[in-house]
Order: C-alpha cells, then sequence, then structure tokens
C-alpha cells in the first residue's frame, strides 16, 4: 500500500502523526542514550562480560516493549481500543530490570559515578512515558512517588552520599515528570481535535438529515392540495359523465391534466432545491380550488392593509405555504360552505387567518385538533422566522387557523415599506 506523504494528507492526520511521532521520539532518544550508556568503557570492563553483553539488549528490549505500550496506550487514550494488562505488566517487568541493571552497574563498575542519574532517566522514560496515558493523573503521581521513594533508598546502597542520592533523585524527578507531561498535554491536543473531527462529522449528518426532512416537508405541502384538488375534480368529472355532461365532464378532466401537469413541474423544483412559494398566486389559486369545489372563499384584510408586495419576501413565502396547506385542509376534512382567508399586520406582526365552517360534529370548542404532518411542517416553517402557528376549533362550529410572523423592524406595521431579497434555503455542500 502506497504511504501519503506529508502534503498529501489532512490536517487532523498530520497533528496525529506529529503527536504519536513526538511520543515515540520520547521513547526512542531515552533508549538510544541508555544503549550508548550501556556501551561506554566502564561498563564493558568494570562489569562482567554476561551484564557487559546483556546490558545493551536488555535497552533494547525495554525500548521495543515500551513502544508497543505507547502505541496502544496512545489508542487507547484516545478511545479507539484498549490496553492487554499482560502488556503493561511486561513492559514494567522490563523497565524494571533496567533500571536495577543501571543500579548494578553504578554499584560495581568503576567510573560509573556520574551517570547514574542519565542511566536511571533513561531506563525509567520509555515505560513511564505511555504508562501515564493509561491511568489518571492522580495515579500517575502515585506512581511517581513510589518510585522516587524507592529509589531514594536503593540509590544509597550503591555508595552514593547524600548530595548525589538528592541529585539523581531531582535528575531522575524531573525528567519523569515532564515527559510524562509533555507526552499527555500531546495526546490531550491530539484528542480534542479528534473530538471537533466526530462533532463536523455529526453536523454534516444532521445537515443531511434536515434537508431530507426540508424535502418530505416540501413534497407533502407541494402535492396535498394538488392531490386534493385532482381528486374532487376527477369525482366531478364522473358523476357529470353519469348525468350526460360529457363536455363538462371532459373540461374537469383537461384541468386534472393541467393540474398533474402543474404538479410534475412543482416536484421538480423541489428536487433541484428552487422551490418557493408566492403568497398572491396562493391566495389566488385558494379562492379558485375552493370555488371549483362549491365553498365560498373571501380574501380580505382589515381596513386598507398594507399590499402584499411590501412584505418581505421569506415572510410572504412562508405565509403563503400557510395558505396551501390551510386549503388542503378544507378539501379533504369537513363539508366546508364559506371559508375566510384574512391577512393583516399590527404591532410588527403579520397575521395570517383562515377560517372554515367545515367542522360540524368532527371537534369540540375547547379541544385542539390532533397534529398532523402538514401543520408540524408549518410550525417548523414558521418557527425559523420566529413565528407561530395556532390550530383549533373556534367558537360558532368554525376551524381556524392563525399564523403570526414578526415583522423586521422598519417593514410594514412599523412605518416602512421595502421588501427584503429572499434568504437562501439551501446551501452547496
Amino acid at each position: 500500500m502506497r504511504v501519503r506523504g506529508w502534503s498529501g494528507r489532512s490536517g487532523l492526520a498530520k497533528v496525529d502523526l506529529y503527536t504519536r511521532g513526538t511520543v515515540y521520539l520520547l521513547v526512542w532518544t531515552a533508549l538510544v542514550a541508555l544503549t550508548l550508556l550501556m556501551l561506554t568503557r566502564p561498563v564493558r570492563l568494570g562489569a562482567h562480560p554476561a551484564v557487559a553483553a546483556g546490558a545493551p539488549l536488555l535497552a533494547v528490549a525495554n525500548g521495543v516493549m515500551s513502544t508497543l505500550l505507547a502505541r496502544r496506550s496512545m489508542d487507547a487514550y484516545l478511545g479507539q481500543g484498549r490496553v492487554p494488562p499482560r502488556l503493561v505488566g511486561g513492559a514494567a517487568v522490563v523497565a524494571a530490570l533496567a533500571a536495577g541493571t543501571a543500579l548494578w552497574l553504578a554499584a560495581a563498575a568503576a567510573g560509573m559515578e556520574g551517570t547514574l542519574p542519565m542511566a536511571l532517566s533513561t531506563a525509567l522514560v520509555p515505560f513511564l512515558t505511555a504508562h501515564c496515558l493509561i491511568v489518571r493523573r492522580r495515579t500517575t503521581v502515585l506512581v511517581h512517588g513510589g518510585l522516587l521513594a524507592l529509589l531514594g533508598v536503593l540509590v544509597p546502597l550503591t555508595g552514593r552520599n547524600t548530595e548525589e542520592t538528592l541529585f539523581t533523585l531531582g535528575t531522575v524527578a524531573f525528567s519523569i515528570g515532564w515527559l510524562a507531561f509533555t507526552a499527555r498535554v500531546s495526546m490531550w491536543t491530539l484528542a480534542v481535535m479528534w473530538e471537533l473531527r466526530e462533532a463536523r462529522d455529526v453536523q454534516a449528518r444532521l445537515a443531511v438529515a434536515e434537508e431530507r426532512l426540508r424535502f418530505g416537508r416540501d413534497l407533502h405541502d407541494v402535492l396535498g392540495r394538488n392531490l386534493a384538488v385532482i381528486a374532487l375534480k376527477s369525482e366531478l368529472a364522473v358523476q357529470l359523465a353519469r348525468r350526460g355532461g360529457e363536455r363538462r365532464a371532459l373540461e374537469q378532466m383537461a384541468e386534472v391534466q393541467r393540474i398533474a401537469r402543474e404538479s410534475q413541474r412543482e416536484v421538480r423544483d423541489v428536487v433541484r432545491g428552487y422551490r418557493g412559494a408566492d403568497l398572491r398566486t396562493e391566495l389566488d389559486g385558494a379562492r379558485g380550488v375552493l370555488g371549483a369545489a362549491g365553498i365560498t372563499c373571501t380574501i380580505g384584510s382589515p381596513g386598507n392593509g398594507p399590499p402584499i408586495d411590501v412584505l418581505p419576501v421569506e415572510i410572504q413565502s412562508a405565509l403563503a405555504w400557510v395558505v396551501r396547506e390551510a386549503t388542503t385542509n378544507v378539501l379533504r376534512h369537513g363539508d366546508a360552505a364559506q371559508c375566510a382567508i384574512t391577512l393583516s399586520t399590527a404591532a410588527g406582526t403579520a397575521a395570517l387567518t383562515v377560517e372554515n365552517d367545515g367542522v360540524q360534529g368532527r371537534t369540540t370548542p375547547g379541544r385542539p385538533a390532533a397534529p398532523g404532518t402538514g401543520l408540524t411542517g408549518l410550525r417548523e416553517r414558521l418557527a425559523a422566522l420566529g413565528g407561530t402557528l395556532e390550530a383549533g376549533p373556534a367558537p360558532d362550529a368554525r376551524f381556524r387557523l392563525a399564523a403570526r410572523v414578526p415583522l423586521p423592524a422598519g417593514g410594514p406595521g412599523t412605518g416602512a415599506g421595502h421588501a427584503r431579497p429572499p434568504r437562501t434555503t439551501t446551501r452547496e455542500r
């Protein structure tokens, strides 16, 4: 498999490689230093031949075991696996043997007096650098403290005086503490980067899910009314044909054909993501569709309300979807004879009310209507603009649907009258 170069990696991959490489560098720098110490002249000449030959090999084994432990520890720190207890135990034993060998050589080989602090540090750093990634900070402090206490007992046995012992302990404490801190902070930074990557992936999945919901909602809103009208006009055409009115039946079927083609065009617009809704067109369509169904539809506003064109475009679109859904519900539910649509602006709010009398015997005043998919979609549309939607029985056995959307500062009802440009509802990915 071809290994990607540095320039071919993503930002996270670069940080991951750099952080892991830093931990490995700490381990193998200590390994090289310990191996070189074990090959110095005092060790080769002053130690037993078996020890002189085995000490460098033990240093290499310490590096190999600590490298394996470091790899598994970094994965575990990032939540990508677990560290086998056997590996931890094996690496600890090898590190202890390496440190013990350094102490024995310091006591047995002449000329090792000044190298004991470095030998102990390089023997312990590889294991402790990896070990600190799989335990808590408190545990790391306790392990380091216990190890220093043990060395405080063993180092004097090599013939070091108090000053040399304190210097050795201070050097070891600084080395293992600083490098463990460096490794842990580096891995913490990498973990934060991974969390940010996961959060971005979740955000992308949520955006896809949101787009699917939008698509389904738009399809429902586009096809709901048109299918209801097609069903109504088809039924009317059948009745006219049975009564001998073939010409009028053909007219109704031609209208069905026109609506079906219009539905195809609107579905294509939804698929492309450019589907909008015009309030004036929807109001005219509602009057025509309800009139064809034998329902008297009146459209007006209290007094001389502001013209539709001065409403912001996004508010027009949201209210247009309300008109479409309300018209669909009037056709599908109840036996309405009258329907009144009122549009008003007051106190910085645009209000649209659709009220009909086709709910006798179907609802009880004071009891909210059962929410439907269409109403849920309308609430989501209006909520994006800070608006609300209320639907339920009204006095005199009527049903009322009321939508309210706050107008922007300076809009209709507050002293100004210019429309804002439409907001983008879809974005490129």
